[in-house]
């Protein structure tokens, strides 16, 4: 009768424990679609600011340029900004990034360089216990709960006013690219100096037809403290889409898996419960015949 009971109280918890990942399933599966729709439209400022830059840039050219484009000088010290959720349940989604993080950092220690980071979001934290002395900043993110471009640019003023200090010569941005509900593919890009992608055409051609008023080159000194805050934006909403798409599928399969086990137990608890009345029928029998 022991084992009926310990069998009924585990089947019970693991149905209160499906109720709950099912829950968090249509949480998560409720909000996905603003995040995705948010981190969709994201992108085209966000690659049409670079494309805009590049062309600006390639005429300005290197001379006298700001330090976000021209850079340092040198390579010696690099950052890795890495961005992760503040919570978990969300199956490999944060584990996936801070892996891509720490395979950069080994690969910059085997050439010689000092690396740094920079840590957005409480899941990023797991790296302390991997270099433990090279953390520059842990950004603190627990009252965000949608990204806005505010939250971004104190993220990316706290790390251009790092920069001109010379903390970092480089600085590096890991995420969680958002391809579909059920595909998040981390990512890394240079984040400082920031680089210029080779122009297009119709940009080049942008000095034919248009003149700049101020100049190109405070456009430009204006615009690259800006495009570090939208990538950091863009950065965070596609992040935050992609939590939810993995936290989605991860609570999917925690609720199957908990069905698959409700039916395991339940057919060992009806087999137990089977065997306990056959015995005691037997035993019945048994001492009816005695008599």
């Amino acid at each position: 009768m022991a084992s009926l009971k310990a069998l009924k109280i585990r089947i019970n918890s693991v149905k209160s424990t499906q109720k709950i990942t099912k829950a968090m399933k249509m949480v998560a599966a409720a909000k996905l679609r603003r995040a995705q729709d948010a981190a969709q439209n994201g992108r085209p400022y966000a690659e049409r600011l670079e494309a805009v830059m590049a062309g600006m840039a390639a005429r300005v050219g290197g001379v006298g340029a700001s330090p976000l484009l021209a850079g340092t000088g040198k390579d010696d010290v690099q950052l890795l900004v890495v961005a992760t959720s503040e919570r978990g349940l969300a199956g490999a989604f944060n584990t996936n990034i801070v892996r891509a993080a720490r395979r950069k950092a080994e690969e910059l220690q085997a050439q010689g360089k000092t690396v740094k980071f920079y840590l957005a979001g409480k899941k990023a934290r797991v790296l302390k216990r991997f270099f433990p002395n090279a953390i520059l900043a842990d950004h603190d993110m627990s009252a965000i709960k949608a990204p806005k471009f505010d939250d971004a640019r104190v993220i990316a003023d706290d790390l251009i006013a790092r920069f001109e200090r010379g903390e970092f010569d480089v600085a590096h941005l890991f995420y969680s690219k958002f391809v579909s509900a059920l595909v998040q593919d981390p990512v890394s890009q240079q984040l400082i100096p920031v680089p210029m992608p080779a122009p297009s055409k119709a940009e080049t051609s942008v000095e034919a037809v248009a003149e700049f008023e101020p100049s190109e080159e405070d456009i430009l000194d204006a615009l690259l403290p800006r495009n570090v805050a939208v990538q950091l934006f863009r950065a965070l909403l596609e992040n935050q889409a992609g939590f939810y798409g993995s936290q989605m599928n991860a609570m999917d399969n925690a609720t199957r898996n908990a069905g698959d086990m409700i039916r395991r137990l339940s057919i060992q608890y009806n087999r137990t419960r089977q065997a306990a009345i056959t015995t005691e029928l037997v035993e019945i029998i048994s001492g009816a015949e005695a008599l």
